[in-house]
């Protein structure tokens, strides 16, 4: 089972080159790269700077704010920067942070990344070979590319996967990801199992194609010691708790038996009420929602979960608690099975 780092969606830039040396020599396959309050190609580029064999994954970066020639400038610089180690997630985020926090326009979301990931490819293509680009769609149409801006074949193609939640999407990346990123909420054994790699079938099949895998998105508090987890357990109350005021992951609570929770968290966030998210989250409903392990457990817990039904798994990345030893022998046991 390949093994990921989540990069701490605040870890200032000036924090970034240090924190992916560790995960490297903790032994992680890979870093995701989050996209909330940094530019995720800004960190990437600054992991790849500081690295030399890990994979570098942004996780996600944001589609629908950018042209999809944007991306594949900045995808194609980081693949061949890395020396072909980055790899780009791509997701939409929610009408409400297009619309509201970016100013952008929303439309349906599945033809358009669709779209997008097809025009995305196309300039890969262009950039390959040096030649033109021609993509005309619904939403997204390409026509130009003179010589003088084709950056040319300096890079190989890098992997193009999709951050998806629902059926719809996560069909749309059987058809034409290369693998596909579920999100915390929606990353449960049972979920993984009914919806999601059922999607993913339905749109390989379509396509013809083999299935692309899946990298689950683990909540989990995680330590060295119970006080460790313990810690940790606090600061995924608050994650968890802001994250489920989403409209879009309600169907998960729905699902687990907790309707009332996202009438209530939303209250507060209507209410502008944003610290006392955490307080509604109370214990026996973040037992349903949360993994808490120390290093010890953490091998056997996740391969019980996730063995044959996710091909990679990603932890948050783990503070530096003086147990890196304990933590690599972990990380090295799930890898080797």
């Amino acid at each position: 089972m390949r093994v990921f780092a989540a990069l701490d969606p605040r870890l200032p830039l000036s924090q970034v080159p240090a924190v992916a040396r560790r995960m490297e020599a903790l032994g992680f396959d890979g870093i995701h790269i989050p996209e909330t309050i940094h530019d995720s190609f800004a960190v990437a580029l600054l992991a790849a700077e500081h690295t030399t064999r890990i994979t570098l994954r942004t996780a996600i970066t944001l589609a629908f704010v950018r042209s999809p020639t944007v991306v594949a400038y900045g995808a194609w610089d980081l693949a061949a920067f890395s020396g072909g180690r980055f790899e780009l997630g791509l997701g939409t985020q929610i009408k409400q942070n297009i619309e509201g926090r970016y100013g952008m326009p929303w439309t349906e979301p599945v033809s358009r990344m669709g779209e997008y990931v097809e025009a995305v490819r196309e300039l890969f293509a262009a950039f390959a070979s040096g030649g033109p680009v021609r993509y005309e769609g619904e939403h997204y149409r390409l026509t130009r590319m003179q010589p003088y801006f084709n950056p040319g074949p300096t890079a190989t193609a890098p992997p193009v996967l999709l951050g998806a939640v629902n059926p719809g999407m996560c069909t749309l990346a059987g058809r034409l990801a290369d693998g596909v990123i579920t999100h915390s909420t929606n990353s449960d054994p049972g979920y993984l199992r009914e919806v999601v790699r059922p999607a993913l079938e339905k749109g390989a099949a379509a396509a013809g194609r083999t299935t692309p895998g899946i990298i689950a998105s683990v909540p989990i508090a995680l330590g060295a010691t119970a006080e460790g987890v313990a810690r940790e357990r606090e600061r995924m109350r608050r994650l968890l708790a802001f994250l489920y005021s989403t409209p879009s992951y309600k169907s998960t609570l729905v699902r687990l038996g907790l309707p009332e929770l996202f009438d209530r968290l939303r209250d507060l966030v209507q209410a502008n009420q944003w610290d006392r998210l955490s307080g509604v989250m109370t214990d026996d409903v973040l037992d349903t929602l949360l993994i808490c392990a120390d290093y010890a457990a953490l091998p056997d817990l996740l391969r019980e979960r996730y063995a044959g039904l996710a091909e990679g798994v990603v932890l948050s990345a783990p503070a530096d608690d003086g147990a890196d030893d304990r933590l690599r022998l972990a990380i090295e046991d799930l890898r080797s099975n």
